[in-house]
């Protein structure tokens, strides 16, 4: 890739899937960075909600954690992780984002541990957080990982935030409301969606330089994939201008020079 990193390249896809007038529930790291990005650029009325209660700040820095003060910053409400969480469970919240140590074919991410015994797993990992609440009642889950066979499995060993489970009716049966769940997963080689007949991953596009064969060799299932497949677009020079000066100019998440 020329003039710009695979992890700057997925911000910017992230942040171009944020609309003007929506509500994110956002974290530390790439996703705060994608939030921020969107909100200096293409989302100005971008609604940015952290688990520890600050609602619609403008953040004139990268936050270090989601209780940093900066993310009160400006905002419409200093509130709690409670409300938060109700907001969600209201259905008021159209986006979120999260991560995990896996992700399988159905969107379904592990966070707790890897290994068949839960007792005693080969890792035991930091669990869910708010995690399960949020994939659970916010509309669209979007996922930034890096992408490897690693993260990439077919099943994954621990259910820490249900997905599409194992398939079409699968999240309705469980009880969670009809229409919310997994919605693109951007990784350094390609941004996947879900395809609506069977709820399995498909990549929709690969980025500038990757080819459908090098994301399939990185995954441990079988990928759809949306005809024609695309090019995810690079990104702009005035967009990689703000995240590099505004958005992260200490270079915490898109790394140093």
């Amino acid at each position: 890739m020329s003039g710009y990193s695979a992890k700057e390249l997925m911000i910017c896809a992230a942040a171009g899937l944020l609309e003007d007038g929506a509500m994110v529930v956002v974290g530390t790291g790439a996703p705060c960075a994608a939030a921020m990005l969107a909100q200096k650029t293409t989302a100005p009325n971008l609604a940015l909600l952290f688990e520890a209660g600050g609602v619609g700040p403008l953040l004139p820095r990268m936050p270090i954690s989601v209780g940093d003060s900066r993310t009160f910053y400006r905002g419409l409400m200093a509130t709690s992780m409670a409300d938060i969480m109700e907001t969600c469970q209201r259905g008021m919240v159209d986006y979120t984002f999260l991560g995990g140590a896996q992700i399988d074919a159905y969107g379904n991410l592990n966070s707790t541990l890897i290994g068949d015994d839960y007792r005693r797993p080969r890792v035991r990992l930091p669990g869910s957080g708010g995690a399960n609440d949020l994939g659970a009642f916010c509309w669209r889950t979007m996922i930034l990982t890096p992408h490897d066979r690693r993260r990439f499995v077919e099943r994954v060993d621990f259910v820490t935030t249900a997905g599409y489970l194992h398939g079409p009716g699968a999240r309705e049966a469980a009880g969670l409301p009809a229409g919310t769940g997994p919605y693109k997963v951007i990784t350094n080689l390609a941004v996947l969606g879900f395809d609506a007949p069977t709820c399995r991953m498909r990549v929709e596009s690969v980025h500038p330089g990757v080819t459908l064969d090098q994301v399939r060799e990185h995954t441990g299932f079988e990928l759809l994939v949306r005809r024609p497949l695309e090019t995810t677009s690079p990104p702009l020079t005035e967009h990689l201008e703000v995240l590099r000066r505004e958005v992260d100019p200490h270079r915490y998440i898109i790394g140093r020079a």
